[in-house]
């Protein structure tokens, strides 16, 4: 299979929905192949989340582009991620922002993603395994977090995380189905914009939902 035709097929199905050309230039140079397992490789570039073990998921490349793009990252900003995953976000994130800090809470995860983005060259991604406060709070303040799993409510810790006129972006909702928020911290309030309706898996911690 020819990875380099099937990703360019990606991104040319994606600009019909992505307008940020940063975002789809980024997807483009991010191999999605090497963060799913080999047996579902013929399927990385189909514009569907797939199955990674331990009941997680990497998400729909629609879903990365949309959650990326309203983060608004450029390479003077720092960024938090709730949930390494794979790592392909993690990459994407990367590619656009000056730093990345990831977190995830399943060893096996975070040593797979590390080892694969190691292999990839990225050198502004600091990788930590999830502590019982959602976040990373000795990294604080972020100019944009992304959260890859929902929330039951908005978590107030991360909100405290988020720099003056940072950008949060997190599902919010049952752990079925929630909808995707976006969350800008302004100097006297907190803007709330419903993006639409998505499914991942639950967010796991104080401000979220238990185990």
């Amino acid at each position: 299979m020819d990875f380099d035709v099937a990703r360019a097929g990606l991104i040319h199905q994606l600009e019909a929905e992505t307008k940020d050309e940063r975002v789809l230039s980024a997807m483009s140079r991010v191999p999605r192949h090497l963060f799913v397992p080999p047996e579902l490789a013929h399927s990385a570039y189909d514009n569907i989340p797939l199955p990674i073990g331990l009941n997680q998921t990497i998400s729909q490349p629609y879903i990365v582009a949309l959650m990326t793009e309203k983060l608004e990252l450029t390479a003077d900003k720092k960024v938090l991620e709730l949930g390494t995953g794979s790592g392909y976000q993690t990459a994407i994130l990367a590619e656009l922002a000056g730093q990345v800090i990831t977190i995830e809470r399943l060893p096996e995860l975070l040593e797979k993603a590390k080892a694969i983005l190691k292999y990839l060259g990225y050198r502004n991604i600091e990788m930590h395994p999830a502590e019982e406060v959602l976040g990373w709070k000795s990294g604080a303040p972020y100019d944009a977090i992304i959260t890859t799993a929902g929330a039951p409510n908005l978590p107030d810790s991360l909100v405290a995380q988020l720099a003056i006129e940072g950008r949060l972006v997190i599902p919010v909702g049952s752990r079925y189905d929630q909808d995707l928020h976006l969350i800008i911290r302004h100097q006297k309030a907190i803007e709330d914009i419903n993006l639409g309706g998505c499914r991942f898996v639950s967010l796991i911690g104080k401000d979220a939902w238990e185990e």
